[in-house]
């Protein structure tokens, strides 16, 4: 069953922690591990809790990782887990709103977006696509992770019922039909790779420049 990414604090402590971060971590890592070069940047959108991005920096070191977020809270979040792990190849949180003008970020190798098409309206996956193909060296790779329809159908009743929460949340989210996100990628020179299935009804796709 998928769920909304819900940041729980921890006590006064500004680290938030997220359920789905701790159960996704690891195949998602195992498939950054067979895309990603062993160097470079990686900009994580939406990063939120900034547990994601302290778990695959400390694995996939020297690569560099770069988190990001719309919200202050979530940015003091990462920013507290930087602090607290110390680690060398974890940048300093910047502030992005995926559908905004993009600060300058240079020498990016690739783009991770976890949990986001469906938690926002769809103009955020046409600005992540358009973004990417237009920041992403040749050669560099757009990797999503989250829920997604096939040839018009959910792929399991537990995804049906979560895109139903979500719409009844907010009407311009929703589970994404994986051909229409194809078509924005092909709009931008951006080739479908891979398509990973992974647990809980999840796929991690990935896209090429």
């Amino acid at each position: 069953m998928n769920s909304m990414d819900t940041l729980e604090p921890r006590g006064s402590d500004r680290r938030l922690s997220s359920p789905a971060a701790q159960r996704n971590r690891e195949p998602i890592l195992a498939v950054l591990r067979s895309v990603l070069p062993s160097a470079g940047r990686v900009l994580e959108i939406a990063s939120g809790s900034g547990e994601h991005a302290v778990y695959f920096a400390r694995h996939l070191a020297p690569l560099c990782w770069q988190p990001t977020d719309p919200s202050e809270t979530a940015l003091a979040s990462i920013a507290a887990w930087r602090e607290t792990e110390a680690l060398d190849n974890l940048a300093a949180p910047v502030r992005l709103d995926v559908m905004a003008d993009w600060p300058p970020l240079p020498d990016l190798t690739a783009v991770v977006s976890i949990n986001l098409l469906h938690i926002s309206p769809w103009a955020a996956s046409e600005a992540l696509f358009a973004a990417a193909g237009r920041r992403l060296p040749v050669g560099g790779a757009l990797v999503v992770y989250g829920p997604f329809r096939r040839h018009g159908e959910h792929t399991a009743p537990s995804n049906a019922a979560f895109d139903d929460q979500l719409r009844a949340r907010d009407p311009r989210w929703g589970i994404r039909d994986l051909e229409a996100v194809e078509r924005l990628a092909e709009d931008t020179d951006l080739k479908c790779e891979a398509v990973h299935e992974l647990p809980a009804n999840n796929l991690c796709v990935v896209w090429r420049r």
